[in-house]
C-alpha cells in the first residue's frame, strides 16, 4: 500500500510515512476508548485523513461496523450473507470467525494468520515426510534402495 512493511508497527505515525495517511484503519473498541473512536476518530479519518476504509471492532460486545469513504463522505458497508464487510483496499472481507476478527478472500477462504500457516506448511511438511518414508519402504520390498543414486 505504498509504505515500507514494518511488523513492529503497532500504530500509524504520519510523520515516519512521509506524510501518508492510511488507506485503511482497523479500530479495536474498549469501553474506556469506544465513544472517541465511533465519532471524534470516524470525523477525523473521513475529513482529515480522507482513509477510504475504516472499521472498528469491539472484542467484547463483538460490535463490528465498517465504512467507506463515498464523495468524502463515509458510508456504511453492507454486510454480504456472512455478515462479512468489503474492504476495497485490501481486496478482502473482515469478519468474524470464532469471535475473532479476521480476513476473508473474495471466494470466501479464511486467511491464515502467520501462527496457522506456519502450522500448515509444518503439516505438510510432515505429512510429505510420511509419505516418502512409505514410498521408501514400497522400494525397499520390490528389492530396491531407495538411499542408492539411481
Amino acid at each position: 500500500m505504498g509504505t515500507n512493511p514494518n511488523p513492529n508497527r503497532r500504530s500509524w505515525v504520519i510523520w515516519r510515512e512521509e506524510g501518508k495517511y492510511p488507506n485503511l484503519i482497523v479500530e479495536i473498541l474498549s469501553d474506556s476508548t469506544g465513544k472517541v473512536d465511533r465519532e471524534e476518530k470516524k470525523q477525523i479519518y473521513q475529513d482529515i485523513f480522507r482513509t477510504p476504509d475504516y472499521f472498528w471492532f469491539d472484542p467484547e460486545s463483538l460490535e463490528f461496523a465498517g465504512f467507506t469513504l463515498i464523495s468524502g463522505q463515509y458510508q456504511p458497508i453492507a454486510p454480504n450473507s456472512q455478515g462479512w464487510l468489503w474492504s476495497g483496499q485490501l481486496g478482502l472481507y473482515l469478519g468474524l470467525s470464532a469471535n475473532k476478527l479476521r480476513y476473508f478472500t473474495p471466494e470466501g477462504e479464511l486467511v491464515p494468520t502467520p501462527a496457522e500457516a506456519a502450522q500448515q506448511a509444518e503439516t505438510q511438511v510432515e505429512q510429505e515426510r510420511q509419505k516418502s518414508a512409505k514410498l521408501a519402504a514400497k522400494l525397499r520390498e520390490l528389492g530396491i534402495n531407495p538411499d542408492e543414486n539411481l
